[in-house]
């Protein structure tokens, strides 16, 4: 049975279906998980695995199998693909969920708070706020950027992987590797020119 008929299946009500989908599947969507957590060098407790996994699960049925039935194998878009990007997605969106607070009073090694660097007016000071201001700037540029452009950006910059690794590793020929770098990077570009960083 082609994917398209098997989702179909589901969306219908189908137990069997359904139960076939969960057997087929969970471990695939487990797996695509930790790959994401591995590629973004982050650590968290299998019960928030769990959560992910939960989250995806819900959002495939919510609503009568809303997010399910977007699913529509165009261009030989396997359902193992398509449910790979909506994992990347919702790990990802789960990830920055999890982003720390920093604390004024909490102190780096060198035992200065970020209250004492805010309140020091020298050079170094306004140096630092400059350059936490690009490091912000440019977080905010990358949160824009659909989902798989950061995944795309989190494999090249944070990872190290040469175009060549990334092209096998989202299994793309090299020229649309380029592409998808040279699009990002004016992306990234411009949204810094709009925020008044760049000339």
């Amino acid at each position: 049975m082609d994917d398209l008929k098997f989702v179909q299946g589901c969306l219908k009500g189908n137990k069997q279906s359904w139960a076939e989908f969960i057997l087929r599947y969970s471990r695939l969507i487990y797996n695509y998980i930790y790959s994401v957590l591995s590629v973004k060098g982050r650590s968290i407790s299998t019960e928030q695995v769990e959560d992910i996994f939960q989250e995806i699960f819900h959002a495939l049925i919510k609503d009568n199998y809303r997010k399910l039935s977007t699913y529509q194998g165009k261009n030989g878009c396997s359902l193992a693909s398509w449910l790979r990007q909506v994992t990347i997605n919702f790990t990802i969106d789960y990830l920055r969920k999890l982003k720390p607070i920093v604390s004024l009073d909490a102190e780096n090694e060198d035992g200065f708070t970020l209250r004492d660097t805010l309140n020091d007016l020298s050079p170094g000071a306004i140096e630092f706020l400059n350059d936490q201001d690009r490091r912000k700037t440019l977080q905010e540029c990358i949160s824009l950027l659909e989902s798989d452009e950061q995944y795309f950006l989190e494999l090249f910059l944070n990872q190290g992987l040469t175009l060549e690794e990334i092209k096998d590793y989202l299994k793309i020929n090299r020229g649309a590797a380029d592409m998808r770098k040279g699009r990002i990077l004016q992306k990234l570009q411009d949204c810094f020119k709009n925020k008044g960083f760049l000339g």
